[in-house]
C-alpha cells in the first residue's frame, strides 16, 4: 500500500477532463471527470479534492469515495460527483494496474467474452439517416443512436417527462417501446425511485457523472433486482469508455454500452476523437457490433501523457451550446 502523492487534471480537446493519481511508489491511474460545459466548476472541486485525499491510501478506495460522499455534508448532483468519478475511475486504474490484471478482475470477473456497442449518427435531417447508418454499419456498427424521426424508436432515452416517464408512452402512442433514463441522475439514491415505481426498463448512468466504477456497479446491482437492463451513457472520451466497458466486461444486466467515435462533437474538435490519447487504439476495434473484453491491466488503455500535457496547454473550457426555437425561446436538450 502507498499513499496518494498528487493528483492532477488535464483539459484537453475536443471537450474532456482527464485526472491522474500518482502514489508515493510511482504507481499511476487515471480517470475522467468529463462534465460538458462546466468544465472549470469540475477543476476548482477537484483542487479541493486534492488537499483533502493526497496522503490517504491509495488502495482505500471505497473509504475515499464515502468521504467524497459523507464527509462532504453537501453531496451529489452533477459537480461534485462528477470530480469525484474522475478520482473513483483513476484509483480503480491504479490499483488493478499495480496489481497487474484488468479492472474487472477485481469487480468479480467476467460474465461476457465482449461487450454490444452503439453509436451516434444525428437523424434531424431524415434523408441523410440512410447514408449515416450505412457508415455506421461500415465501421463495424450494429445499432445507432439518433434523434427521433416518423418511424417509431427501439427505445425513448431521456425522456423530457422524467417525472412521469410512462407520459412519454402516451405521448407517442407507444405501448411496448422500453423508456431509458439516467444520463442526469448522480447516484443509486437518484435512481430509487425509478426503480420503485416499475417507470423505467432501461437506465443510462454516465460513469463520468454518477461516481465512477464504484457508484456505477452499485446502481447495476440495484438495477438488476428490479429486471432493469443497463446501457451506459458514454458521448466522451477513452478513459470512461474504458471504465463502462469493465463494468460492461463483468455486469449482468449490461445490454449495451454507448461510444463517441467520430460523434459531431469529436468532429467539431478537429483531429481529437477517442483513439488519439491512448497508443492501444485497436482495443476499442468494433467487430459485429461488439468490442472484445479489454486484457490489459487496470482499464486496459495506455494514455499518451505528452500528447495530454501538450494538448492541455492550450485547451479552452468547452462551451455550452443549446437549442433555441423558432419562437426564441430555449429548448431542452
Amino acid at each position: 500500500m502507498a499513499p496518494i502523492a498528487t493528483i492532477e487534471h488535464f483539459r484537453v480537446l475536443p471537450r474532456w477532463l482527464f485526472v491522474k493519481i500518482t502514489d508515493t511508489e510511482g504507481h499511476v491511474g487515471w480517470g475522467e471527470a468529463t462534465l460538458e460545459g462546466h468544465t472549470e466548476a469540475i477543476e476548482g472541486t477537484l483542487h479541493g479534492y486534492a488537499k483533502r485525499f493526497t496522503g490517504l491510501e491509495a488502495d482505500d478506495i471505497e473509504e475515499i469515495w464515502q468521504q467524497a460522499w459523507r464527509k462532504s455534508f453537501y453531496r451529489g448532483g452533477p459537480v461534485f460527483m462528477s470530480a469525484l468519478s474522475g478520482i473513483d475511475i483513476a484509483l480503480w486504474d491504479l490499483k488493478a494496474r499495480k496489481l497487474g490484471v484488468p479492472v474487472w478482475q477485481l469487480l468479480g470477473g467476467k460474465v461476457r467474452e465482449r461487450v454490444a456497442v452503439y453509436a451516434w449518427i444525428g437523424g434531424d435531417r431524415p434523408s441523410d439517416i440512410e447514408s449515416a447508418a450505412k457508415g455506421r454499419q461500415m465501421q463495424g456498427f450494429k445499432a445507432i443512436k439518433m434523434n427521433a424521426t416518423e418511424d417509431g424508436p427501439l427505445f425513448i432515452e431521456e425522456p423530457l417527462l422524467s417525472e412521469h416517464p410512462e407520459g412519454i408512452k402516451e405521448l407517442y402512442g407507444l405501448t411496448t417501446c422500453p423508456i431509458a433514463l439516467g444520463e442526469r441522475l448522480y447516484s443509486r439514491w437518484d435512481f430509487k425511485r425509478f426503480f420503485e415505481d416499475h417507470s423505467v426498463d432501461i437506465i443510462q448512468p454516465d460513469i463520468s457523472h454518477c461516481g465512477g466504477i464504484s457508484e456505477m456497479r452499485r446502481i447495476a446491482a440495484m438495477a438488476e433486482a428490479y429486471d432493469v437492463a443497463l446501457a451506459p451513457h458514454c458521448p466522451l472520451g477513452p478513459i470512461a469508455l474504458a471504465a463502462c466497458l469493465q463494468i460492461g466486461i463483468c455486469t449482468p444486466n449490461h445490454q449495451i454500452q454507448e461510444m463517441s467515435l467520430g460523434m459531431h462533437y469529436n468532429v467539431l474538435a478537429g483531429e481529437y476523437d477517442i483513439n488519439s490519447y491512448i497508443t492501444n487504439p485497436e482495443v476499442f476495434d468494433v467487430k459485429d457490433g461488439f468490442v472484445e473484453k479489454l486484457t490489459g491491466p487496470g482499464l486496459g488503455v495506455e494514455i499518451n501523457e505528452e500528447l495530454v500535457r501538450k494538448v492541455a496547454e492550450t485547451t479552452e473550457p468547452w462551451p455550452l451550446m443549446g437549442f433555441v426555437g423558432k419562437d426564441g425561446a430555449y429548448r431542452e436538450w
